[in-house]
């Protein structure tokens, strides 16, 4: 079987206690967290492999844009 590369967006937020929320939008349930953006991104890695290899479905990930922010008064 041929190997491929796949390439998947995390995206990274810190919630309030400081802790690095690393959430994968291209699998539905993948996210993981760490102490540090680096721990984060480790652990989100290895996040990926288990989901992929738990629902043994063929994962097209989505080509990246970007990211951009609304602020709102509220």
């Amino acid at each position: 079987m041929k190997q491929r590369i796949l390439d998947f967006a995390v995206l990274i937020e810190q919630d309030e206690a400081g802790m690095f929320i690393a959430r994968v939008p291209d699998i539905q349930g993948c996210s993981t967290q760490g102490k540090t953006v680096e721990q984060a991104m480790e652990r989100a890695r290895e996040a990926i492999q288990v989901c992929i290899e738990a629902d043994r479905m063929d994962i097209q990930p989505m080509k990246f844009v970007g990211v951009q922010r609304i602020e709102l008064m509220a």
